[in-house]
């Protein structure tokens, strides 16, 4: 970097926000007129920003609507340090290092600019901003317009004065900053997006930058991280929700959201520059789609089952799933406990009978819940969970697992489902979609229940028999029926639906939205993002559900090496050698395996001959290699 020089502008690009605006606003607090004067301030400054009029004018126009002093200068320093852009603090040795070649430029004012950048290494001398001017009172009653920057061109004719030799890169959001390179100053352009995106800049742009460290990565200079966070593409199916999207933009990924769940041809399309995928239960992401994801770094299932991926597909290409075990559990027990309420009270027909006008006020076929006995098949988080609940209302329960559980509470376990099946009054579903439970309950499981059972399936479509299940509605065997989840489903809500179940008697028919609460979706649109940055900053992979799971402490003054190889022996030696042979120091290490893969995490000093990034790589039977820093 010895020639090269970076002029950085200051209000929306090293700050997020526009420092003369947030001193009007502290300013202007207490004034009864203070929503009418901001929102002139700040159409001023978007002009400005925008090139529709001249920054001299806008800065005019600006100060004649201020009413601050000194006090409300320091509160705005104050404030406006809390709001520095993101990449900017990440890389904050880079500032340091480079500060000599780092100079900000800015109409903005000195007063606020040098205290905050001052903190990042960046000396006043190398900061050219306008300077208020005060009355005796510490009131602003102007600004210099000797200063060069307080003019038309003003960015222009500074540059132009400093004289530098060498190559100079121009870092900004605003019309005035693309200027410099208009005149021929500047030799590159960089269009800083991070915090606003003005259309008629980025048609200007040399390069457009999300962030510091797009511009360091294309730059070939020194970054905090590994791999600029902008480049990681997200793309977010299923209508996910809201908070999973601002969590992954906010982290500094590239997001992008589609409301449907796409044809296997389709995704095959889409995915080819993905680094991150998020889905719901429709969406299938087999074998053939990964061949298409070249990028792919993690896939993200927003509910719980995951039968529609292809774990280990995934796992053998390097791609860590994660889930929501937990999030959506009480969305689903509260729904079985309310349909089951209903179907035995026969509500859903007498419900029906009403909106057609038919009066129809008996107790035949209304049972309360207090006593019967209900069978969980499945008692995994929601299975044990509706058992506690069910308990807690008086009713008796029973469960079947094929995995040994422990029961809670009073509950008891039955050693096969025929038996669990001619016990209970209710019988609940609540197993994973996996191909070896497909029609798990078929006709010959029906034959074993009570007449006048009540049935519920919020599990997986394809695990219960449908047409068998229809039979035994319209012979009596059920007498109500609810059901969540079906064999074929519709892409999206604007596709039709047809069941062999519509129009019975006593039956609950609901979209797959077991899980679709809006507590359920927010929690899940936290936890899932929160995993898959987790692993993609610092190597975690607690909690996946086709990873070897390894939870690893924070590692600082190192790189991390991320290491994925088929489960052959002899691996950790070869990794070790090549550190060895190169002279580098391990400062920690961690392995996990399974049956398929091997998963090491070697965190080593600093310096190190970038020769041994090929060395480990070239590994045989590497699956996937990475560095974080």
């Amino acid at each position: 970097m010895a020639n090269n020089y970076y002029i950085i502008d200051f209000d929306s690009t090293f700050v997020s926000v526009e420092a003369l605006d947030e001193l009007c606003r502290i300013a202007l607090k207490n004034s009864p007129d203070k929503k009418n004067r901001m929102e002139k301030f700040s159409s001023i400054t978007n002009k400005a920003m925008s090139g529709k009029i001249t920054f001299a004018d806008s800065l005019e126009q600006r100060i004649k609507l201020l009413d601050a002093g000194k006090d409300d200068i320091d509160k705005a320093v104050k404030l406006i340090s809390r709001k520095i852009s993101k990449s900017v603090v990440r890389n904050k040795n880079f500032f340091r290092k480079f500060s000599d070649k780092i100079i900000i430029v800015s109409g903005g004012f000195k007063e606020i600019i040098v205290p905050i950048v001052e903190r990042f290494g960046i000396n006043a001398t190398n900061v050219y901003a306008n300077s208020f001017t005060f009355d005796k009172a510490g009131k602003i009653t102007g600004f210099d317009k000797r200063n060069v920057l307080s003019g038309s061109n003003g960015k222009i004719n500074q540059i132009k004065a400093l004289k530098l030799k060498g190559t100079i890169n121009v870092i900004g959001d605003g019309y005035t900053d693309y200027e410099l390179k208009k005149a021929g100053i500047a030799h590159k352009f960089f269009a800083f997006t991070e915090n606003i995106e003005r259309k008629i800049v980025l048609e200007k742009a040399d390069h457009i930058a999300p962030s510091i460290d797009e511009i360091l990565y294309v730059s070939k200079l020194p970054m905090s991280i590994s791999y600029p966070k902008n480049r990681i593409k997200v793309l977010l199916l299923e209508n996910v929700h809201k908070d999973a999207v601002e969590i992954f933009r906010n982290e500094g990924y590239s997001v992008e959201t589609i409301d449907k769940s796409p044809s296997p041809e389709e995704l095959s399309r889409i995915i080819k520059e993905v680094s991150v995928l998020g889905i719901r239960s429709k969406t299938n992401v087999s074998g053939e789609v990964l061949t298409h994801a070249k990028r792919l770094i993690s896939i993200g299932a927003f509910c719980i089952g995951t039968n529609q991926i292809d774990l280990n597909g995934c796992l053998m290409k390097g791609i860590p799933v994660f889930n929501a075990p937990f999030s959506n559990t009480r969305s689903v027990v509260e729904l079985a406990l309310g349909e089951i309420i209903l179907l035995i009270r026969n509500i859903v027909d007498k419900s029906s009978n009403l909106h057609k006008g038919k009066w129809d006020k008996s107790a035949a076929s209304s049972f309360e819940i207090r006593g019967k006995k209900i069978g969980i098949i499945g008692y995994g988080k929601i299975g044990s969970q509706l058992s506690v609940l069910a308990e807690d209302l008086g009713m008796e329960v029973y469960f079947y697992d094929v995995v040994d559980r422990l029961s809670l509470g009073n509950a008891r376990k039955c050693q096969t489902l025929p038996e669990l099946l001619k016990k209970a009054d209710i019988i609940t579903l609540h197993i994973d979609g996996r191909k070896e439970n497909t029609d798990f309950i078929n006709e010959k499981a029906f034959s074993y229940m009570k007449n006048g059972v009540i049935f519920l399936n919020l599990s997986r479509g394809h695990v219960v028999d449908i047409e068998a299940l229809a039979r035994n509605i319209k012979n009596g065997k059920i007498r109500g029926t609810s059901v969540d989840v079906f064999p074929h489903e519709p892409a999206g809500n604007d596709s039709g639906f047809k069941s062999p179940l519509q129009n019975l008697p006593n039956v609950i028919l609901t979209p797959h939205i077991g899980g679709s609460t809006q507590e359920a979706q927010k929690d899940i649109g936290n936890f899932v993002p929160g995993k898959i940055i987790d692993f993609i900053n610092s190597g975690n992979t607690f909690h996946s559900v086709n990873f070897p799971e390894l939870q690893l402490p924070k590692f600082q003054n190192a790189h991390r090496l991320i290491h994925i190889h088929a489960n052959v022996p002899g691996i950790l030696a070869q990794i070790n050698n090549i550190l060895a042979a190169h002279k580098i120091n391990i400062t920690g290490q961690y392995l996990k395996t399974n049956e398929l893969i091997g998963y090491v995490i070697t965190d080593i000093s600093k310096k190190y001959n970038p020769q041994v990034i090929h060395d480990l790589k070239m590994i045989p039977n590497t699956i996937k290699f990475r560095v974080l820093y």
